[in-house]
């Protein structure tokens, strides 16, 4: 039975991400019909990739921003020769190449520029909205999609393996909103062989990792955003925030497992702890702690 807090997922090959939620929600509705916790998902994965899914349950889904700001690992197998319209396995064939002459020296050469900060164009199928409709929805009905560039953080990438001129295995962290798929794209194309997404595989968000097919692990407590700071909070101290009143800085202390260095500070609020409960989201204004997020009942 589900309980409000985070949930890890795996997400097999094929399924979207909404089908884990709604398999949740009607399994919450069958064990307990008058009873209502939302759920949501923190952060997608398209039907073709697998691995760790996020979902969120009860108050814990006011938390899904948090999610964005984290580093999130991936491997991945690249395929070269070949551009897709989506930039993976499913999408229809735009253009193809000689991938002859790729050794892992100019490899690692050409994936080395894409480190750090950079502008990447979306895939067209991706969920960016243009009018306030997803894009894949204007690009599966045949219409033409171009999205500006966003501004990307690539924390660190390695080729793990090669089996040239074929494909390539890839590990990779990033920060919320960077697309696998344009790597792969713009890889190919700095190549000049044409580059798309054989595989996808997401196995870590932050500190939490891939439970495996047919497991889920229940996050909560001070389990939870462990990136974040926190504040123990006295019986007064959780009543006064509750009626959105300020408390004394006091004695906040840092994450339990901060960001790798040199990833970017997440910046996240505090995280105001109540007898082992996650009760508010709190932020400092003017040396005071002021609630963010009063999670009532707590997670």
């Amino acid at each position: 039975m589900y309980q409000p807090g985070i949930y890890l997922l795996h997400k097999p090959v094929g399924e979207t991400s909404f089908t884990l939620v709604r398999a949740a929600m009607e399994e919450i509705a069958a064990a307990a019909p008058k009873k209502k916790l939302p759920v949501c998902h923190g952060g997608t994965l398209d039907p073709f990739a697998e691995g760790l899914l996020l979902l969120l349950a009860g108050q814990a889904t006011r938390l899904m921003d948090l999610m964005h700001l984290i580093p999130k690992t991936y491997v991945t197998d690249v395929r070269w020769g070949v551009e897709t319209d989506n930039g993976d396995p499913l999408g229809k064939v735009v253009s193809e190449g000689d991938a002859s002459s790729l050794t892992p020296a100019l490899l690692d050469t050409a994936l080395a520029e894409f480190l750090g900060w950079h502008d990447q164009i979306p895939p067209a199928t991706s969920a960016k909205k243009i009018d306030g409709e997803p894009a894949y929805k204007k690009a599966h009905r045949g219409e033409a999609v171009e999205l500006p560039p966003s501004r990307v953080y690539l924390h660190s990438a390695r080729w793990l393996s090669h089996d040239l001129p074929r494909q390539s295995r890839l590990e990779l962290t990033c920060k919320g909103g960077y697309y696998v798929r344009s790597l792969a794209r713009d890889l190919g194309r700095k190549l000049g062989c044409g580059a798309h997404l054989a595989t996808l595989h997401r196995s870590a968000i932050g500190p939490w990792t891939d439970p495996g097919p047919g497991r889920r692990v229940w996050i909560h407590g001070e389990g939870l955003l462990p990136w974040c700071p926190s504040r123990l909070l006295s019986d007064d101290e959780a009543l006064r925030l509750s009626r959105g009143q300020p408390i004394p800085t006091g004695a906040v202390r840092p994450p339990d497992a901060p960001v790798p260095p040199g990833f970017p500070d997440p910046q996240g609020p505090v995280r105001g702890f109540h007898k082992g409960k996650l009760v508010a989201m709190l932020r400092v204004e003017n040396d005071q702690l002021v609630t963010f997020a009063n999670l009532r009942g707590g997670l």
